[in-house]
């Protein structure tokens, strides 16, 4: 008699044949594999050109009465401070380091495909009915531009049935609680039907218990078709829309982090939105133009490779900066007051241990 287990490949492994060979899709695999480089542009790509610069670099300068007003919203916003610095402190001095931040983002599409299955519920098989389209041939509708957004699209005419390679179109598989046998040793006697001497009331002296998890079949439905017997496969395609950004700050020698910046804006003063950008050459801050130039040319090259580039912007932000000195009882402290939020950041805030914990 033969072994049953012998009669057919091992069920933890699509077998061999189980995914057909499409044009344009020889590299797809099971589990997908890396981004596909988009195809050449058929007409030649104009020359980016460059945008206009603006002159108005201007930005108000902060009052005492904002810097006041600031400082103490960031005192009461921390629980463990007290107001006391915030509403008794005199200012004596409040010195402006303003600087610019440069911002690229490059919104691209990139797109990766892999072999699928799902359980099999009636849909036709388009496998070979047509030829089916190419990667970068397959319809997608891209968001509003520099928004990230994924979209999983299955690929027409690459459908096709199989007979499910895991339980073998039985629909059902061993359940995984009992081992196939419908039943576990009983916990109370532990199998031996025999509990203190005494036969075991809980399972009538068997020493099995009923499996719940299967009812007692020893089978439960098949986890990769559900219990449909076959398997529709088909290549998806993954289609990712992604803005990537980069932010370059100017230096600047107040004391105060750059990493603070990232949460707040400033006064925009320049933004140029186009195909592919032009690096922002003349402006009155020489290491934005450095900046502009190297990072336009980064992005055109990195993104390019196995992504297709739709938009890039470029920005420029004024953000204002102000170091405020103050005095409070008699000792000397400083803040700093940035953004168009007016955020604070105060490093060595005088009053900090107004808290009680428990």
């Amino acid at each position: 008699m033969m072994n049953s287990g012998a009669a057919y490949p091992p069920g933890n492994a699509p077998a061999a044949n189980m995914f057909g060979n499409v044009p344009g899709y020889e590299g797809t695999v099971l589990g997908g594999g890396g981004f596909l480089p988009p195809p050449v542009p058929v007409e030649p790509v104009a020359p980016p050109q460059p945008g206009s610069i603006p002159d108005d670099w201007s930005i108000p300068s902060l009052t005492e009465e904002e810097a006041g007003e600031a400082f103490k919203a960031y005192a009461s916003s921390n629980c463990c401070y007290s107001n006391g610095p915030a509403n008794e402190s005199v200012i004596t001095n409040m010195e402006p380091y303003n600087t610019y931040r440069y911002r690229l983002e490059t919104f691209t599409e990139s797109r990766s495909t892999e072999w699928a299955q799902k359980p099999h519920e009636g849909e036709p098989a388009d496998f070979y009915t047509q030829t089916a389209p190419r990667p970068w041939e397959v319809q997608a509708t891209a968001p509003n531009h520099f928004t990230n957004h994924k979209e999983v699209i299955r690929v027409p005419f690459t459908s096709s049935i199989k007979d499910c390679n895991v339980c073998h179109t039985k629909g059902t598989e061993p359940c995984d609680e009992c081992n196939g046998n419908g039943y576990k040793p009983c916990w109370v006697c532990n199998g031996s039907g025999v509990n203190n001497g005494d036969n075991c009331t809980r399972c009538n002296s068997t020493g099995k218990d009923s499996c719940t998890v299967c009812n007692s079949q020893g089978t439960k439905p098949c986890e990769t078709c559900k219990g449909k017997r076959q398997l529709l496969t088909y290549i998806e395609l993954k289609v990712e829309w992604t803005n990537n950004v980069e932010d370059h700050v100017v230096q600047q020698n107040s004391g105060l982090h750059i990493d603070d910046l990232r949460s707040v804006s400033g006064k925009e003063l320049f933004k140029n939105s186009q195909y592919l950008l032009y690096p922002l050459i003349g402006f009155p801050e020489p290491a934005i133009s450095e900046a502009s130039e190297r990072m336009v040319k980064d992005h055109q090259s990195k993104y390019s490779q196995n992504s297709r580039i739709l938009q890039q912007r470029q920005t420029v932000e004024l953000i204002p900066i102000t170091k405020v000195n103050y005095k409070w009882k008699g000792d000397s402290y400083d803040y700093f007051v940035y953004g168009n939020e007016h955020q604070v950041s105060a490093n060595n805030y005088p009053a900090t241990c107004c808290c009680v914990v428990m």
